[in-house]
């Protein structure tokens, strides 16, 4: 026989009102949609039938619905294909396997184990419990070397690993399952065009939509290259993969391919008469509609696909279309239609136990109530909505990468909450939870490395809470921090919220909220109205940064001001009104007094040394500067050990590197790799800056990037002066890599993915290169260089926001080293550097453009 197992499908919530945003993110890459609750699959062999059940379908796929502010749309992505999960009785003979093999017995699951997945309406948990009979198939295929047998128990793990929300184990089988599906000689372009929808559900379910649209082409192509192609059960499968790429497509903002993707699904389903297929892309239609802002179109789809829903029985169905009727009721304003909607919801997911569709009815249900002016009730379900996304966050167990992906998807829930909070006047439980909502990631990846380096012993609890997550600071805790960092706190959260634009729905800022935490622990709150901005916060950053005129290190990634030389200043004193205005009294008088900046979204680009007031003078000229991703981040940088120790003026405390012989990198437009162009300022600075400390740098061929790794590990202070790459290489999980001289094998190239996975003993890593303190902005900060040094052991890091100058960082990256010997700490002796360096260079390009992130303690001489 050749077994039709149905892959499970992305179950969306959540969409991210980026998404819609005019401007974007600032990162050219829309954040994802929440992950909705998978397909539960029905059909199931009984003992040497190779027919599929007749009983009722189960539900398969996710809808998708767009939070207002932060709608959770459902789309009614495929539900699912009768599945055959494969489940033999004690006794039972296996029957033939796709390559057509067959094997004597498979006496693993027996008959009581197979009811727990009742065709007519199978629950999560019945995958949770049947997953012990898969993992003995598994065994039994091993003991056995039946390699068939090991690929169709992988591919019900997978199957089964989706369905309780462990999204990256079900990435593992899945992978398990394709890597042995093509060692079959010859392998069916079938099977294998199922497994890759399989894992396109899976990343997609984990917000990895650009690996999630490969598979599901990859898996249209070998399905519509099968030598069955036109046989009903293919082109349900073909129809159901049209589907969940056309979500993928709607979770990169691409709804004319979304549209496209249904219709050819639909027009497959009607002629095959697939009903539950025609519900899911009518429902799925509705919500791409409601993207565009028609929400009557949008109800009409959605009304059809509820009717299917209804009387085909399916209830995690009829779920994602009253999520997705919740949300284009919403739209329309009709708050008493959406709540009722979404209550109706909520009661279906947790009757079928589906933890994702119980969230996003949670999140949905919430911002409804909140519109509705009952913000009391609205926080009651936010807050039982992020428990639900901690839970599954949970279940990622130590993947950063994907609890990264994942958190973007339920970012907003966070910030729905925040609103509701601050509409009941309690501002400071508000900190708390924008502090719960970002850099939760980084935090856990921060304490597990320390834990892993026994820094905190048995019996503190972090180590043993490391292993899976560390709690979100409480409101004493983050005074704790400012009172231990003797600094004040300043936090930003972009609020974002639906809007009618000629007839169109759009998704815009709309306000701004500002909180201040001083060293003593006093907080204070302000508010700022976004609505009467003329363009997006990230439009308005762009500029700035256009304005300022940046240029590339070396003729680098040029990016000149066409202008005049002399600095355009409307967007620095714009974003000076917005950022420091309405909170300037509550900062300290003392320009020594540390400032501890804690951006959101596009703010991580803002230069807020280089930010003016009216009279002209700089923030810089005020105020000494630090910047963290979250203040219970801050605090465990500044608590590394040996962070505010003395270095010795030795080679073995010190790294000084500048212009390696550069190597050659890929061209972004095509054809052989280029030579990156040589530093001769770089080496000037070197070479100055050992000078100063009594060491020497490595240079020219000396500064290989085997010689590097060789020293980094086992040195306090680092300093790599040389080229730094953020867009010039595709491919790379993590952005970004420094330019360090290759030599052997190696291309010369350490990439932030080879830092993050290093162990730093250093006090302060200084990269005097283009770009370094950029990346992927996401709601656990930017992921590129400064996050991957940090979380390798390093207590601060001093990074740059565009590409510098050559000539004026001499200057300034000397003067720095200079107030170190002065005992001055990092922060205040970057302030200086850059004072000293406005004097004769007085455009902030040429001065503004390092951060320092992490701790501020001064590196001191022994």
């Amino acid at each position: 026989m050749i077994y039709t197992p149905t892959p499970p499908n992305p179950y969306f919530a959540n969409l991210p009102l980026s998404w819609f945003t005019e401007g974007g993110t600032g990162t050219g890459q829309p954040p994802p949609p929440l992950p909705n609750n998978p397909p539960l699959f029905a059909s199931l062999l009984s003992n040497g039938d190779t027919s599929q059940s007749s009983g009722a379908p189960v539900p398969g796929e996710p809808v998708t619905t767009p939070v207002d502010s932060r709608p959770t749309v459902t789309a009614n992505v495929d539900r699912s294909l009768q599945t055959v999960l494969e489940r033999p009785s004690a006794t039972k003979t296996k029957p033939e396997m796709r390559n057509g093999s067959t094997s004597a017995q498979l006496p693993i699951c027996n008959q009581d184990q197979s009811k727990a997945l009742a065709p007519s309406r199978p629950l999560v948990q019945d995958y949770a419990a049947m997953m012990p009979c898969y993992q003995q198939d598994l065994a039994w295929a091993t003991q056995h070397n039946d390699r068939p047998a090991a690929e169709q128990a992988l591919y019900n793990l997978g199957a089964a690993a989706f369905a309780i929300g462990d999204y990256t184990q079900s990435i593992n089988y899945y992978e398990q399952s394709l890597a042995l599906a093509r060692q079959d000689q010859p392998h069916s372009d079938r099977q294998e065009g199922q497994l890759l929808a399989g894992l396109g559900t899976a990343y997609s379910a984990l917000g990895e939509y650009t690996k999630a649209v490969q598979a599901y082409t990859q898996s249209l192509e070998k399905l519509q290259r099968a030598s069955d192609a036109s046989n009903p059960d293919n082109l349900k499968f073909q129809a159901f993969t049209l589907r969940n790429l056309g979500i993928a497509y709607l979770a990169q903002n691409e709804v004319a391919k979304a549209i496209a993707g249904q219709q050819q699904s639909l027009s497959i389903t009607r002629r095959i008469q697939d009903h539950q297929g025609d519900g899911q892309a009518l429902g799925n239609l509705g919500t791409a509609y409601f993207i565009q802002g028609d929400y009557p179109q949008a109800i009409a789809y959605t009304m059809q696909a509820l009717t299917i829903a209804q009387q085909r029985q399916d209830l995690a169905e009829q779920g994602r279309a009253l999520s997705a009727l919740g949300w284009a009721h919403y739209g329309l304003g009709d708050y008493s239609k959406a709540i009722a909607e979404h209550q109706q919801h909520l009661a279906i997911a947790r009757q079928i136990g589906d933890r994702a569709g119980e969230g996003q009815a949670l999140s949905n249900l919430g911002d409804a109530l909140l519109q509705s002016g009952r913000p009391v009730e609205a926080e009651q379900a936010l807050r039982a909505a992020i428990h639900v996304w901690e839970t599954l966050r949970a279940g990622l167990g130590s993947s950063d990468a994907r609890k990264v992906s994942i958190f973007e998807t339920q970012a907003t829930t966070y910030t729905t909450l925040q609103e509701a909070l601050v509409a009941q006047n309690k501002a400071t439980a508000a900190l708390e939870v924008a502090e719960q909502g970002r850099a939760r990631a980084f935090v856990e990846l921060l304490a597990r490395r320390r834990a892993e380096s026994g820094e905190w012993g048995v019996g503190s609890g972090v180590a043993e809470q490391s292993t899976v997550s560390i709690q979100p600071p409480s409101l004493a805790e983050i005074q704790r921090i400012a009172r231990a960092q003797k600094a004040t706190l300043v936090e930003y959260s972009i609020v974002l919220n639906g809007f009618q634009v000629a007839g169109n729905r759009t998704v815009k800022e709309s306000k701004l909220h500002i909180w201040v935490v001083q060293p003593d622990g006093t907080i204070a709150f302000r508010q700022v109205d976004l609505k009467s901005l003329n363009r997006s916060l990230a439009t308005l950053v762009a500029g700035s940064r256009r304005a300022i005129g940046v240029r590339g290190r070396g003729g680098l990634d040029v990016t000149p001001d066409p202008g005049d030389s002399a600095p355009q200043t409307n967007e620095l004193q714009q974003l000076h009104q917005l950022l420091i205005q309405p909170i300037a009294g509550l900062l300290p008088p003392d320009p020594n007094a540390h400032v501890v900046f804690i951006p959101h979204g596009a703010l991580f680009l803002v230069p807020f040394a280089a930010l003016q007031d009216e009279s002209g003078h700089y923030l810089i000229e005020q105020h000494t500067i630090l910047t963290a991703p979250s203040i219970q981040a801050l605090g465990l940088t500044h608590a590394q050990p040996g962070s505010d120790r003395a270095w010795e003026q030795n080679p073995a405390d010190l790294l000084i590197v500048g212009n390696p012989t550069m190597p050659s990198v890929p061209s972004l437009r095509g054809g052989a790799p280029q030579k990156l162009p040589g530093l001769p300022g770089a080496e000037r600075e070197a070479i100055a800056i050992a000078d100063l400390l009594h060491t020497q740098a490595l240079t020219g061929n000396r500064a290989t990037k085997a010689q590097v790794l060789q020293q980094i590990t086992q040195t306090r202070l680092i300093h790599l002066a040389t080229h730094g790459l953020l867009d010039d290489l595709v491919g790379l999980d993590v952005p970004g890599a420094i330019a360090l001289a290759p030599s052997g094998k190696d291309d010369g190239l350490l990439t932030a993915r080879e830092i993050l996975n290093l162990k730093l003993n250093a006090d302060l890593v200084v990269l005097s290169a283009c770009d370094t303190g950029r990346g992927n902005i996401t709601g656990d900060g930017v992921i590129g260089l400064s996050r991957s040094l940090l979380s390798a052991g390093a207590s601060s890091v001093v990074v740059s926001l565009w590409s510098i100058p050559d000539a004026p960082t001499v200057d300034l990256m000397t003067a720095f080293y200079r107030n170190l010997l002065h005992n001055q700490d990092k922060a205040q002796a970057l302030r200086q550097a850059m004072l000293t360096t406005m004097q004769t260079q007085p455009n902030p390009r040429d001065w503004a453009a390092f951060t320092l992130i992490g701790a501020a303690e001064s590196v001191r001489q022994r």
